[in-house]
């Protein structure tokens, strides 16, 4: 039986390992796809929309940064949504009609909602979706509509940069990640499209914009549909957005949990779409960018019992004790210490857990319609 738990070790490892370094090392060997822009083709007129609910920490400079942005841009229109928002931020969006125009919520029914309503009542060629505590580089919205004169191109996602990585532990290892994430799908891409966007930043063709379920991710069902079209959605490298992410463990471990639940939800919803209208390497890439992602918990699990149980079956009992007594040593320091290299990994992992507690609350049947900004993000 050893050389099966080895197989078994090896095969999982390699799967939980796939999408952060295979799957980004095939994506290099594929035959890129440039995009074509029609040099002919008249700029797209676009329209700017974000939902909130009490955000009024982070409007300020919201709406300061909108104010840049039309200063560049004076015939791009904006919609915002107040989630019925409890502090001031109804009022403060109130407050600035000449910056943009609120769009009515009687009852919180959550960002999806939000979205649809103010995508009903937008008129623009190009929707451009954001965040409440996103600030945009002014100069990039030109940039994002230019991507839409190639008519293959459904959908674009700017890059989204975190600014407060020095904040702690948790908040460096949000921005590794996240810039691990970034380049993966610019090496998706690449080769044709990436798959999803995330709300932060990224735009679709008004007219593809389908109807979004208010218990899903209104970003992930919204990009991920511009595929069914046979239109590509695209990274694009040159349209940044800025955003402070979450500081403390605890925040980010309800953060990642919610999030997987509503993006497993997002997947049981859309799959048989994918599998209807998808090619084959849009699959792979879905996959493995999405889909072993979510189950690396269990998958990481079953390699490190099949390991343990080599190590017992070789007779070598006080190795496997050795190696899981260190283990959870070091995870517990990792955890109540800022240790070097112990306190990132630690914090991995927990993400990788709370992203597979999310998928079982899916499983469940439990569903996220609304939202509230982490207080740790401010």
């Amino acid at each position: 039986m050893i050389p099966v738990y080895i197989i078994v070790a090896i095969a999982c490892f390699g799967l939980f390992l796939h999408p952060y370094v295979t799957f980004p090392l095939s994506l290099r060997l594929m035959r890129a796809r440039p995009v074509r822009k029609d040099a002919t083709a008249r700029t797209p007129s676009a329209t700017m929309l974000f939902s909130a609910y009490n955000e009024e920490r982070t409007l300020p400079a919201k709406l300061h940064n909108i104010e840049e942005i039309r200063a560049l841009h004076s015939d791009i229109a904006v919609l915002a949504y107040s989630d019925m928002s409890t502090d001031g931020t109804r009022e403060m969006l109130l407050s600035r009609p000449d910056l943009l125009t609120l769009v009515p919520s009687t009852e919180r029914t959550g960002k999806a909602t939000g979205m649809r309503r103010m995508v009903a009542q937008a008129d623009s060629d190009i929707c451009i979706f954001t965040d409440a505590n996103v600030i945009l580089d002014p100069a990039s919205v030109a940039r994002l509509l230019e991507y839409f004169r190639d008519p293959a191109i459904g959908g674009v996602s700017g890059t989204l940069r975190y600014i407060n990585e020095a904040d702690g532990v948790t908040a460096s290892v949000g921005g590794l990640y996240w810039r691990l994430e970034e380049k993966i799908k610019a090496l998706e891409s690449r080769c044709g499209s990436m798959m999803g966007a995330d709300g932060s930043i990224f735009a679709t063709r008004r007219a593809l914009y389908p109807d979004v379920p208010p218990h899903l991710l209104d970003d992930m069902t919204a990009s991920i549909s511009v595929l069914f079209h046979g239109q590509r959605l695209i990274s694009a490298p040159d349209v940044l957005a800025f955003e402070k992410t979450t500081t403390d463990a605890r925040d980010e471990f309800r953060r990642k949990r919610r999030i997987a639940c509503r993006a497993f939800n997002t997947h049981r919803h859309l799959w048989p779409q994918i599998v209807r209208h998808f090619p084959a390497i849009d699959i792979y890439k879905y996959v493995s960018h999405k889909l072993l992602r979510w189950f690396g918990a269990p998958v990481l699990l079953i390699a490190l019992i099949s390991t343990t149980l080599a190590f017992l079956a070789a007779g070598l009992p006080w190795i496997a004790g050795a190696l899981w007594i260190a283990g959870v040593l070091a995870l517990l320091i990792g955890r109540v210490a800022r240790v070097p290299l112990l306190s990132p990994v630690t914090e991995i992992l927990l993400s990788i857990g709370a992203t597979f507690l999310g998928v079982i609350d899916a499983m469940r049947g439990r569903t996220y319609q609304t939202w509230a900004p982490a207080k740790s993000r401010d």
